[in-house]
């Protein structure tokens, strides 16, 4: 039987995080992640990101649910659109979106993360 894997019982440290520094737009966006699993295949993964204030660019190759745990994010694609969120707000982010994250106050997420196969 698969073991059910808690968060509070994993054994996983926070890896330290940056956008490159040719998409990073303001401020000082040091991240981390303490990824708490990941699926056989290596396509699925969940657990904590965390981030400072900052603003980047990103293009998302996978598909990405968060929940906001503390801070305030906003999102803003390249059509435009701009979405704030802030504690427990939850959205997905699909494989294609192209835009600009920005870190508003120090925030800190649960995501899951499916990457499809090449």
């Amino acid at each position: 039987m698969t073991s059910i894997v808690d968060f509070a019982d994993s054994p996983a440290a926070p890896q330290p995080l940056r956008p490159a520094e040719d998409r990073i737009l303001a401020g000082d966006p040091a991240q981390s992640a303490t990824n708490h699993y990941s699926d056989p295949s290596g396509q699925f993964h969940c657990g904590i990101w965390e981030s400072q204030p900052g603003r980047w660019r990103v293009r998302y190759t996978e598909h990405e649910v968060c929940h906001i745990l503390a801070g305030r994010v906003v999102i803003t694609g390249d059509d435009g659109t701009r979405r704030s969120y802030g504690p427990g707000d939850s959205f997905v982010i699909p494989a294609g979106f192209s835009g600009e994250w920005e870190v508003v106050e120090p925030a800190r997420k649960l995501y899951g993360i499916f990457e499809p196969a090449a």
